[in-house]
């Protein structure tokens, strides 16, 4: 595997993480208007996925097909902080804010060490990722 392969793949698993914890999130909370906001982040998410398997799959190798531990951990832990919280909604609005953290950190220090092509790729999720990120902050710091 390359370099850029595995660059690429680590950015895959880590927005894969954030689509299926917003997947999840969905089933678990009750709000309509949260569950329409968590499927657009998801199909945000799946979109940076897809152009990222793409490039991967254009240099011969295999795109990466699972999330993290670390994401599995985080998800585990919302549930556990939203059944203990009097705001189950602001349990999971927390911790989805600090995966897009994560996200949007993982795709700047990318960006830094990247090839130019890959780069140029990454300069254009970046908006996306970014967009996100703020989206879940907003409603973060919304609640109080």
């Amino acid at each position: 595997m390359t370099r850029t392969t595995a660059q690429l793949n680590e950015l895959i698993e880590i927005t894969r993480d954030g689509e299926r914890f917003y997947q999840h999130a969905i089933e678990e909370v009750k709000d309509t208007r949260l569950q329409s906001l968590f499927r657009d982040m998801a199909q945000a998410k799946t979109e940076v996925i897809q152009a990222l398997a793409v490039k991967v799959a254009a240099n011969h190798e295999q795109p990466a097909q699972g999330g993290t531990a670390l994401g599995k951990l985080r998800e585990v832990y919302a549930d556990t902080r939203a059944t203990l919280a009097k705001d189950e909604n602001g349990a999971y609005i927390a911790q989805l804010e600090a995966a897009e953290d994560r996200i949007v950190h993982a795709f700047e220090d990318a960006l830094e060490s990247a090839e130019p092509d890959v780069r140029a790729l990454l300069s254009v999720e970046m908006p996306k990722v970014r967009a996100c990120h703020d989206r879940m902050r907003s409603l973060k710091q919304s609640l109080g």
